[in-house]
């Protein structure tokens, strides 16, 4: 028989995370072990969607947490890879999956249109209810961890207001911007220095082809300055770090802790680059603490 439920406009799917706090709960204050799949009874409550982050990229950087919920799940859902190639944390996974678990791969665009986006995270949740309608938990793997800018957030979100009945818990990942100062051989921050951490895309407006005042204001207050997703905005955010005499102490990271990693260390030779989509700037204004960094006059290659 054919699953019934009543469809939530897109426009009902609110973007803001933070309503959706109070529904992700901690797995540890459960005590208790993943559900595991077999013998499920009539009477068996509904599934559990656990959001585990899988870390930036090295598989090695998924803690033992995430690791025991990922192989114990009999359903693993991640985000669908562009062009028919596998995405960043289904690469992550795979090695640790086994052929016995269904895996489901979900389509959510690289765009800012909220009701695009808004479409995307109902026919996600669409594609995860069935299984957890039968009693099955189901794992979603993200990259890094799932409450920093994660889309596991508005997965659940969305899963939530069609079915308020579900259970949803969260494990943490090691987050890119840690993982990128890891790779610089750097400190992130360092005594009582501020850290601001930006959404690049949302700081800027490019139609005018100039900040708005987040990175500015940021400027003006923290030591530490962290740019995520960077890529689309980056000759915008190199002329304000140029104004500000701030590009001998800014680094870039692309793909941190993959094969692919590249280091920029120091950006005054680099007004333009070409960056892939997981990229990071970091900005440290404040005199913090020295450590000896690689040669800055050509990008590195590094491995993780």
């Amino acid at each position: 028989k054919k699953l019934q439920h009543k469809p939530v406009p897109p426009s009902a799917l609110s973007i803001d995370p933070l309503s959706f706090l109070e529904v992700l709960k901690p797995v540890a204050s459960a005590g208790k072990s993943p559900k595991k799949s077999p013998e499920k009874s009539p009477e068996k409550s509904l599934g559990t969607l656990y959001g585990v982050g899988v870390g930036p990229g090295d598989p090695e950087l998924m803690t033992m947490k995430a690791l025991r919920h990922l192989q114990a799940a009999p359903v693993v859902a991640f985000p669908a890879g562009l062009n028919g190639q596998p995405g960043v944390a289904e690469r992550i996974i795979t090695p640790w999956l086994s052929d016995t678990q269904t895996r489901l791969p979900l389509t959510f665009p690289y765009v800012l249109d909220p009701q695009a986006l808004a479409a995307a995270w109902h026919r996600a949740a669409d594609a995860v209810w069935p299984h957890l309608h039968l009693g099955d938990d189901v794992v979603f793997a993200c990259e890094g961890d799932v409450s920093f800018y994660g889309t596991f957030t508005y997965l659940a979100q969305s899963l939530q207001l069609q079915h308020p009945g579900v259970e949803v818990r969260a494990i943490a990942g090691v987050s890119s911007p840690m993982a990128a100062a890891a790779a610089l051989s750097i400190p992130l921050t360092c005594q009582d220095q501020q850290l601001a951490i930006l959404p690049a895309l949302y700081s800027f407006n490019l139609s005018c082809n100039r900040a708005t005042n987040s990175l500015e204001a940021a400027l003006a207050w923290a030591e530490v300055i962290v740019l995520m997703k960077v890529s689309r905005v980056y000759p915008q955010v190199w002329k304000i770090l140029a104004e500000h005499q701030l590009l001998e102490k800014s680094y870039v990271v692309e793909n941190a802790t993959r094969p692919e990693q590249k280091t920029y260390i120091g950006l005054q030779n680099y007004p333009a680059l070409k960056l892939p989509y997981f990229s990071l700037l970091i900005v440290q204004r404040g005199d913090g603490v020295s450590v000896a960094l690689s040669d800055a006059t050509s990008p590195q290659s590094t491995s993780p």
